[in-house]
């Protein structure tokens, strides 16, 4: 498309992770009820024209009645709120007689395909892929197509808060660090990495409690779950945060005590 073209296409912003939301033509597009918003939502995340009974099956699996009904009534709610919005309803859906569809030319910015790609561009723009993780994939929306693909953001998500701890630690942002592991330990309790990163990160203040009770906390964990013990590597950042709190420690005393001066007075006389 040439640039004319793609200045007057119309452009559809859909937000999938977390709260449902839809700006059409730089209009709010507000959509009545879940069948209706799940079948934007799969339209966005399926934009190509399939068939009518496809997106049905997908919509309404285990549906007894006929699903076509329901289809055709999710799709006139769809085309009501964005008539009600200002936007021509024909400008951005490809209707067919037996297919249902995105136009080709529509301008589709979707969240989740943002998400993805900054992921997959490397560590570095793991941080602001996380910004735009505001909940799990079409999290209000029970069909059960979506279920495969929350599974799979949900997943990269995880990984992206692994990566972003593990870089905030080595910059020594341990605030930030801590806050990412601690949010990663929230979704999956047994994702090891981030019992470590917090491990390295209480070491790292001196407080050789914390680093303690945050290493058994792994062990009763992995014993309960897994029947296994901490990674090698696991054990050596504990032992590696314990030396480290041991060491701040002996520092402290040092200044408050002035270890030269008592050392002096310490000193036998000749």
């Amino acid at each position: 498309m040439d640039k004319a073209g793609s200045a007057t296409a119309p452009k559809l912003t859909v937000h999938l992770l977390g709260r449902f939301e839809v700006e059409a033509c730089g209009g709010r597009v507000r959509l009545a009820g879940r069948h209706a918003q799940a079948l934007f939502a799969l339209l966005a995340l399926r934009p190509r024209p399939r068939l009518r009974d496809a997106i049905a099956a997908d919509l309404w699996p285990d549906f007894d009645g006929p699903s076509a009904s329901s289809l055709r009534q999710a799709l006139w709610l769809v085309r009501t709120g964005l008539a009600s919005a200002g936007v021509d309803p024909e400008r951005l859906l490809e209707v067919g007689q037996d297919t249902l569809g995105l136009r080709r030319e529509v301008r589709l910015d979707l969240d989740v395909m943002t998400f993805e790609t900054l992921v997959a561009d490397g560590p570095e723009n793991a941080g602001r892929a996380l910004s735009l993780y505001r909940g799990d994939l079409a999290e209000g929306l029970g069909h059960e197509c979506f279920a495969a693909d929350r599974e799979r953001v949900s997943d990269l998500y995880e990984d992206a808060l692994a990566s972003v701890g593990d870089a905030r630690l080595a910059a020594g942002d341990v605030k930030g660090a801590r806050q990412a592991a601690t949010l990663l330990l929230t979704r999956d309790p047994l994702r090891e990495e981030a019992h470590s990163v917090l491990i390295a990160a209480y070491g790292m203040v001196g407080s050789r409690s914390q680093v303690v009770r945050q290493y058994r906390r792994l062990c009763d964990i992995l014993r309960a779950e897994l029947a296994v013990q901490p990674l090698p590597e696991t054990d050596a950042t504990y032992r590696a945060a314990i030396a480290l709190t041991i060491e701040r420690s002996a520092d402290r005393a040092g200044r408050k005590y002035d270890r030269p001066a008592i050392a002096r007075i310490l000193a036998p006389t000749a």
